[in-house]
Formats: structure tokens, sequence, C-alpha cells
């Protein structure tokens, strides 16, 4: 088996570097690899999707503080002792994400459940936030 070192100029490297993105699960910012995030919303509630393959449950740390979903994971290495890589690609670094919430979302009711490597969360909408049925009004 011969060991073929990586092209610095391929095309996807390329585009990393224009686009600041990274091809692998997350983007690159200063302060590091930060997951890919979906955010989708329906009139009864925000529905948010990290992209954070090779984790368990404990490895995150959710909060809600002052209006804002903060979620953050300390970096998770395998230490395998004795072991040299010859090339390492992937691993799962420390991320700290911060979304400020809409004042339309009851913050005591968020979810958040993690499966396949999704962290998602629903964001309900507060009941008086939401869109009132249509109506008729009577003449007196």
């Amino acid at each position: 088996m011969s060991i073929i070192k990586a092209n610095k100029a391929s095309f996807p490297s390329l585009l990393n570097d224009i686009l600041s993105t990274d091809w692998y699960g997350g983007y690159e910012t200063g302060f590091g690899k930060q997951p890919l995030v979906n955010i989708l919303e329906s009139a009864e509630s925000y529905q948010l999707e990290l992209l954070v393959p090779g984790r368990k449950k404990e490895h995150f740390n959710i909060e809600v503080d002052e209006g804002q979903l903060i979620v953050s994971a300390e970096e998770n290495t395998l230490k395998n002792e004795g072991v040299k890589y010859t090339r390492k690609e992937f691993g799962s670094a420390a991320f700290k994400r911060v979304f400020v919430l809409p004042e339309s979302v009851n913050q005591d009711d968020i979810k958040a459940s993690y499966e396949d490597g999704v962290l998602r969360f629903v964001l309900p909408v507060k009941e008086e936030a939401l869109p009132k049925p249509k109506r008729t009004i009577s003449l007196t």
C-alpha cells in the first residue's frame, strides 16, 4: 500500500479557501469549526437542526439565557495510546453556537433530541403569537 499526500490545490480545498466552508460537516470561522445549521419556520414553531455526527447526548451543553439558545460541546477525542495515525481527517472539535430567540418563542417549552448525527430543537411559538383564525363579525 502506498501513501499519497493530499494535493493542497484540490477543487474542494480551493472552494473551502474562497467560501470558508468545510465539505465534511461544518464551516470554518475565526473561532474554529462550527456545525452546519438548518432553521425551519411554521406558524406553530421554529425548528433548528445542527449537523453534529459522532457525538453522544451527554457531549452537549444546551442552555437558554436572556433570550438566547446556547449550544456547545467540548472536543471529543478518542484516546488511542500507542497508536500513530498515518492520516487523520476527522474528529469532533469543540464548538459553541448562540442563537437569538425571537420574542414569540415560548422559552419554557423548548424540546431537543439527538438522532442520526442531527441535534434537533423544536421552539414553540407562544399562544398569543399564533395566527388567529378567520371569524365573521355580525352587524348590530
